[in-house]
């Protein structure tokens, strides 16, 4: 009985973990560039109940193996292609197949994204020198 319950209360964990990457999911539905995320699930051992016997003669059954369940062994990344939306914007790009945008954070490090919405400021500077400029006067 025991054995059951910790079978299907790990059951409902690994449920509770794809039902919490699905709400991600959806709550990232407009988020332009999102990569929607999968869960994957992997048996735990088995337990094997009753071992043959040579020495029994009655015709019961043997090698009766009973699961432990399941648990989330990884997630995995959606990366096909999104639908491409016209926004009148002629600095918004879009990538049509493989690849991301290399973008460089204030800091010089490079960071990649498939969002290709990018602005200009008042000044025309684009978006990253924006960026770059707020940082240096938080300084």
């Amino acid at each position: 009985m025991i054995r059951s319950l910790w079978t299907a209360a790990n059951g409902m964990k690994a449920q509770q973990f794809n039902i919490d990457t699905i709400s991600n999911n959806l709550s990232n539905v407009n988020t332009i560039g999102y990569k929607s995320n999968r869960a994957e699930f992997k048996d735990l051992m088995y337990t094997e109940l009753k071992k043959p016997n040579p020495n029994d003669d009655r015709n019961a059954p043997v090698n009766i193996q009973v699961g432990h369940g399941v648990r989330v062994s990884a997630t995995s990344k959606d990366m096909t292609q999104g639908s491409a939306i016209e926004t009148g914007n002629p600095l918004d790009v879009a990538i049509d197949g493989d690849g991301f945008f290399q973008v460089e954070l204030p800091n010089g490090e490079a960071r990649y994204t498939r969002d290709g919405s990018f602005k200009l400021s008042v000044n025309g500077n684009t978006s990253d020198e924006m960026m770059q400029q707020a940082n240096n006067l938080k300084r």
